[in-house]
């Protein structure tokens, strides 16, 4: 796919990719997240991320809220263990008004104490919300679990004790110390020329001081094998399986992502879904994910069913991680899942939005961004030896941590 980068002179790059649609569709991406806090900060990445809607030196909150509503566009953010994004779609004529935006509410947003304290109370109840959700709260507790005593494992949104206890000055020393302007992209996909990017990218952000502050992250260590049953008021038992995995820039992360889509990915016909819910009819929702993060990654595989079944579901699962350990993929094997994932990749294109964070994302991973073909190429490069080896890494049972949310006798 066709794409241009321009490095502004305080290091934020404007990325562009060309399209011939009315709808164009932005994305600021920022290389900070939850790991970059204090323990006693756990939240705060998130909480800048609710903030910046709230008041800017020039705005209000209803006028930051309707800025693009009021012609139409949608306007959403989110925040990751490692990323901030704001990300926006709306009709062609409107990019300067959505660059303009972005600028105001990331670099003037002025998080005034009235707004803090009513945020807090919204994202409290986000809390609360996720701990009414077993099936969302258990991969918060696991990721926690594999990463203990390391940031990685904190909860994105913190806890309503760190939550409560978030200052102006915490705001503004972790916007200090992580918004470093080398490590922000402004990525859009629409219909104008480079040079008009350029121009009206340029216009909102080439102002913003430069920050070359020295980020450090520290790499999270190995932990051991935990098991871990936890008892709760829920009808059915939530599990969870997994460890932590090859990161972004690992040779075999490519093995992985295609080993994770064969045994539990999109699509009804993963291997696990084919033997626990269409066979054995034993659990409605099994899915397995593989997140390569930029120093470690995790692979956890999820799902829910009756108590009286969780040992059944378990040995179905470990069965088939055996298979992968002891049973090489045959050439016409592996050549039948990569065909399957080459193709779901390709219509994963057709989200544009989801395209364009991707690409920006992978600017500040990699400085550069992988065309269709380079990334299928990766695909069919992986080897049955390859697999073997990964499912020798990631699939032993030994080495797989464990969390059941189990339903607490009446």
């Amino acid at each position: 796919m066709e794409y241009n980068v321009h490095p502004l002179a305080n290091g934020i790059r404007l990325l562009h990719v060309p399209s011939a649609s009315a709808i164009s569709h932005a994305c600021i991406i920022i290389n900070s997240g939850s790991r970059d806090e204090e323990e006693q900060q756990m939240g705060l990445a998130h909480f800048i991320e609710h903030l910046v809607f709230k008041r800017t030196e020039k705005r209000n909150t209803n006028q930051i809220l309707t800025r693009l509503e009021n012609v139409g566009a949608d306007l959403n953010a989110y925040t990751t263990k490692e990323y901030t994004c704001i990300h926006a779609s709306f009709l062609n004529p409107y990019l300067d008004r959505t660059l303009e935006l972005f600028n105001d509410i990331v670099f003037h947003s002025i998080f005034p104490e009235d707004e803090m304290e009513k945020e807090k109370g919204v994202i409290l109840d986000e809390i609360t919300s996720y701990q009414d959700q077993p099936e969302e709260a258990i991969n918060d507790d696991f990721e926690d679990m594999l990463f203990a005593g390391h940031p990685m494992g904190r909860n994105i949104l913190g806890t309503p004790e760190t939550v409560t206890a978030l200052t102006q000055k915490d705001i503004h020393q972790f916007i200090k110390a992580n918004y470093k302007t080398t490590e922000i992209v402004v990525a859009v996909f629409g219909n104008y020329s480079f040079n008009k990017l350029i121009k009206v990218g340029s216009k909102h952000f080439e102002a913003v001081p430069a920050n070359y502050s020295d980020k450090k992250r520290i790499a999270p260590i190995a932990n051991p094998m935990q098991s871990l049953t936890v008892k709760k008021q829920i009808m059915q038992a939530h599990c969870m399986l997994g460890t932590q995995s090859y990161s972004l820039h690992h040779p075999y992360k490519a093995g992985l992502l295609l080993l994770n889509n064969m045994l539990g990915g999109t699509g009804m016909s993963s291997i696990l879904n084919l033997q626990l819910r269409e066979k054995y009819g034993i659990a409605y929702t099994i899915e397995t994910n593989y997140s390569p993060l930029s120093d470690t990654g995790i692979f956890a595989l999820y799902f829910g069913t009756d108590k009286e079944k969780i040992e059944k579901a378990t040995n179905l699962i470990f069965k088939e991680f055996k298979k992968f350990r002891e049973n090489p993929l045959t050439e016409i094997q592996l050549q039948k899942a990569k065909n399957k994932f080459i193709g779901q990749i390709a219509l994963g294109e057709e989200n544009r939005m989801g395209l364009i964070i991707a690409m920006a994302k992978s600017l500040i991973d990699y400085n550069r961004i992988d065309d269709l073909e380079t990334v299928f190429n990766k695909i069919r490069a992986v080897s049955t030896a390859d697999m073997a080896n990964i499912a020798n890494e990631i699939l032993d049972e030994q080495k797989l941590s464990s969390l059941i949310f189990y339903p607490a006798e009446d």
